[in-house]
């Protein structure tokens, strides 16, 4: 008797995600959507995050999205660190974050907020006056540089012209940042684990780090006493350098579902791809997120379900994020025309209609920030110093290989990999994990 096709194993992740045939450019697409589309509520209304309630206040569309980044990002983070040496790996992810993320605060600073100054007051007159007290323009910039928003508005810009702004009566340019710096974190945490040998040697410390978040997960929902609801948030936080503070509970979780990610990737020729196993895994989810126990079995189940997901995806479809990857344009400019169409009154018409404006402005934006600064920067990955370069002869190629790289096309564009991820305080609260 032959084994039926929906159980039968479609081979190990190690076979079926190792080129770049794959569905995970459209997935981070579908995400950082998400994340707008989430968005539309509390920014165009003031009311929770899309899905909230249909959740039992478990999560959203915005946080699932989030989760969801961190998954993916930690599968393939981990392979670019065991590819590549400690310096080269820190050139690859900070060419892939930092040059998008420092034009966006520039325009935000530098031109948005002049003009929405000019809107509400009339006139840029004293805009530019203390600008590197705190609240002053300037002062944005130099806070949020390194990833940590330290500073969320401009002076009182949005705050009594937005939904959002009544609701935390404070201005708020760019709340969606607030995630880069987890991400980092995890990056550099990565960067350790990558120089110590860890990742080649010792992998089995990632899986029982991967064990140890998840478990801290299940007590914390144990503890909170309650099968269904927000989760129970750890007390404490931490001031980190450059980035101010980083709280406990967004580590746990943020960092578990990154930890899975990179566990799959170390264990991928373990990992089975079936079809059962992945709608299983979608089964448990909706019905964790509709009855209950969402954290100890809803995160486990989407994560598997987003890699099941990404192999099995029909082929005609991996061609989206190949060459052009605007998930993270969409995500880190999205807020911000969201604040301005709501300071704008364009909310009036209803969410559909501000939710697909959003989604728009968020896509051209993003076009232009993929086009003329993205990929640019990403083109310098194999820049090497001179002085390096003349020290450091090319390895020989062996003759075997020669004729394989003499065919290798010119010009491949780079394997697009990590990407955005999203806290809020002064946010919409739930983006917040469990909120």
């Amino acid at each position: 008797m032959t084994t039926p096709a929906l159980v039968r194993s479609r081979g190990t992740l190690a076979d079926l995600l190792s080129g770049r045939s794959n569905g995970i450019g459209l997935i981070r697409l579908c995400l950082a959507v998400g994340v707008v589309l989430s968005h539309s509520k509390p920014l165009g209304f003031g009311a929770n995050d899309l899905g909230y309630h249909l959740t039992g206040r478990q999560t959203n569309v915005g946080t699932m999205a989030v989760y969801g980044f961190f998954v993916l990002s930690g599968l393939l983070i981990t392979r670019s660190a065991r590819r590549t040496g400690l310096i080269r790996y820190s050139w690859h992810r900070a060419l892939r974050i930092f040059p998008g993320l420092w034009v966006c605060l520039l325009i935000t600073a530098l031109v948005v907020a002049p003009l929405v100054a000019m809107r509400e007051h009339g006139s840029t007159a004293g805009f530019f006056d203390n600008a590197w007290e705190p609240g002053g323009p300037l002062a944005y910039l130099q806070a949020n540089w390194w990833t940590g928003v330290r500073q969320y508005g401009i002076h009182d810009l949005l705050r009594d012209t937005t939904p959002w702004g009544d609701k935390s009566n404070s201005s708020v340019f760019n709340g969606a940042l607030w995630s880069l710096k987890y991400e980092m974190f995890c990056y550099v945490v990565v960067g350790v684990l990558a120089a110590t040998g860890v990742l080649r040697n010792a992998r089995r410390f990632v899986l029982f780090l991967t064990v140890a978040l998840y478990l801290s997960i299940v007590h914390d929902w144990v503890s909170s006493g309650q099968f269904s609801g927000p989760a129970s948030t750890a007390s404490w936080s931490f001031n980190s350098p450059l980035v101010g503070g980083m709280s406990f509970h967004y580590i746990v979780y943020l960092g578990f579902l990154f930890a899975f990610g990179a566990t799959l990737d170390l264990y991928r020729e373990r990992v089975p791809i079936n079809d059962a196993l992945g709608i299983g895994s979608a089964v448990a989810l909706g019905l964790s997120m509709l009855f209950g126990g969402f954290f100890v079995i809803g995160l486990p189940a989407f994560a598997y379900l987003l890699v099941w997901l990404s192999v099995r995806m029909p082929r005609q479809l991996h061609w989206v994020g190949r060459k052009n990857d605007y998930s993270y344009g969409i995500y880190i400019y999205g807020f911000v025309f969201q604040q301005v169409m709501a300071s704008l009154g364009w909310s009036r018409w209803g969410y559909v209609p501000f939710a697909a404006m959003s989604v728009a402005a968020a896509f051209v934006a993003a076009f232009l920030s993929w086009k003329l600064v993205e990929r640019p920067a990403l083109r310098l990955k194999d820049w090497t110093p001179g002085f390096v370069a003349r020290r450091s002869p090319p390895p020989a190629v062996p003759p075997e290989q020669q004729t394989a790289v003499a065919e290798e096309p010119p010009g491949t564009p780079p394997v697009q990999v990590g990407g955005p991820t999203q806290e809020l305080p002064q946010q919409p609260a739930t983006l917040v994990p469990g909120r």
